[in-house]
């Protein structure tokens, strides 16, 4: 969430940013409610200084031993005037707050400027694409060749998008889940939490997953809770409202959940096997760190979540997205996408995102530089590490075999004791 004296003393820029971002919100109902909420002030101010002085007034009228009925009653009455006017004060403060929970993070300077996706822009790209001497199957066949998932069984249970792992296809995810967990914690420093699957309204509010997204999560209206889209919630908001010291900075925690979404505005898109499910499993790395460092961090993230798909030897590229392709909450974002060859499309399998100081504000997570500093929000940053649906999709797909069956990757074998699928 941006500072209310930013967006105003900004305004030009705020305005350009949702411009760029090609997002809804009319901001000109702003600028009116903020030119009549310092109406309002200015108003209650005159009278509170006229209610000061009338009571001065009336306190010598009554030293004096003189009626100061008629300077009672105008007292009485500018408190009136006082209680309304800060009402009025009050509903149009409402009113910018939840004009200001629906304005988007600035874009970053190095954020391409673009009106789609297609402007997004590819920084590198790693691994060589594989080629076949013979015809590369989907995923979807070859999973259920080989008896790894259950397309209709998980579609009979939920519905459709919902798939069930079973026998090797189940042990091939948790294999993924484990070495990632493992990678994380012990080459790249992070701390392994396991935090609820369910949330309540401030903790979505908190990393800006409502009040503008509410249609795509799944609401449990008895208790007000919501299923996690991701990981990055509740572990993001496990430092909600703590006033943190700097030695503690910076904080990485990694974390695996399932996540669910109902995708609600992408009905009937990459619908065939893995493309896009309502619930699938993900592993999470969320940095806090000071504002000096984020940037750097931000490298760094992306690096970590790099390593996954070098260690699992996949060819992958990332882009710098674009002003209107990057998440509400972000400054910057890279999307990491592997290359799948039997859709023959580039999938992606990783966000990598930095917010800056716009979730830290919304969930009022500070820190303070020395005892007696003033407390600064720290920057928050999260990156899949990574999505397994997709990243499960390119194992298939570029590890096929003629006959076939699929090689595990080496940094896998371990996991699964066995170093072919078939």
């Amino acid at each position: 969430m941006l500072d209310l004296k930013f967006i105003r003393d900004n305004f030009d820029k705020v305005q350009e940013a949702v411009t760029n971002r090609r997002d809804s919100i009319d901001l000109s109902q702003f600028t009116s409610l903020d030119a009549e909420r310092r109406e309002y002030l200015a108003d209650v101010e005159t009278l509170k200084a006229q209610r000061n002085r009338v009571s001065q007034e009336i306190a010598q009228i009554k030293k004096e031993k003189g009626d100061a009925e008629a300077k009672i009653l105008e007292m009485r009455d500018v408190g009136t005037q006082i209680k309304e006017l800060d009402e009025k004060i009050r509903q149009v403060e409402d009113a910018l707050y939840q004009i200001q929970t629906r304005i988007p993070n600035i874009p970053h300077k190095s954020t391409p400027v673009g009106s789609s996706e297609a402007d997004n822009k590819v920084e590198k790209s790693w691994g060589e694409i594989r080629t076949f001497d013979f015809e590369a199957k989907p995923h979807w066949e070859i999973a259920e060749n080989l008896g790894l998932i259950d397309f209709e069984g998980g579609a009979r249970v939920a519905g459709s998008s919902f798939v069930t792992f079973t026998g090797r296809g189940a042990k091939l995810a948790r294999a993924l889940i484990n070495f990632m967990i493992d990678l994380h914690v012990e080459k790249h420093g992070y701390t392994e939490v396991s935090p609820p699957f369910v949330v309540n309204r401030q903790t979505m509010f908190g990393t800006g997953q409502l009040p503008k997204f509410e249609e795509d999560l799944y609401h449990s209206d008895l208790d007000d809770l919501f299923l996690i889209p991701t990981a990055e919630v509740p572990v993001t908001n496990l430092l909600a409202g703590k006033m943190l010291s700097g030695e503690q900075l910076p904080i990485y925690y990694t974390a695996y959940t399932p996540c669910f979404r109902r995708e609600a505005g992408a009905y009937g898109k990459d619908t065939k096997g893995l493309m896009r499910l309502h619930q699938f499993d993900k592993v999470e790395m969320v940095k806090f760190v000071d504002p000096e460092t984020s940037w750097d961090e931000h490298e760094k993230l992306l690096k970590d979540a790099e390593d996954v798909l070098q260690a699992l030897e996949l060819p992958y590229r990332v882009l710098n997205l674009c002003t209107a392709d990057i998440g509400f909450s972000a400054a910057k974002c890279y999307d990491l996408e592997v290359w799948a060859m039997g859709v023959q499309r580039w999938l992606e399998v990783s966000s990598c995102s930095n917010f800056e100081s716009f979730q830290a504000r919304r969930a009022n997570i500070r820190f303070r530089r020395g005892k007696s500093a003033k407390p600064e929000y720290v920057h928050t940053l999260n990156s899949s590490g990574l999505a397994l649906p997709r990243t499960i999709i390119g194992i298939l797909e570029n590890y096929q075999q003629p006959d076939g069956s699929v090689r595990v990757p080496r940094v896998l074998q371990q996991f699964l004791g066995t170093d072919v699928l078939k």
